[in-house]
């Protein structure tokens, strides 16, 4: 198994963060983001590209994992 750096531990928290704001916003209609963001569109919308970079940086760990483990 691989270990993560910093930029997968912040992946981590990120999608957290997304699933998070997702999960409420399925059960509650209530999005956190634009609550926490102040209703401005613009830094809503860099943040849910930041959350989308986040999970593409956690896709390609999971190939690095698969990498490490095939190699054993």
């Amino acid at each position: 198994m691989c270990k993560l750096n910093i930029f997968d531990k912040i992946s981590l928290i990120l999608i957290f963060i997304g699933s998070i704001n997702w999960g409420t916003i399925g059960l509650f209609k209530l999005n956190l983001l634009s609550i926490f963001l102040f209703n401005n569109s613009k830094l809503e919308r860099i943040m849910y590209i930041i959350i989308l970079l986040g999970a593409l940086d956690l896709i390609s760990l999971l190939f690095r994992w698969n990498l490490f483990a095939n190699n054993k």
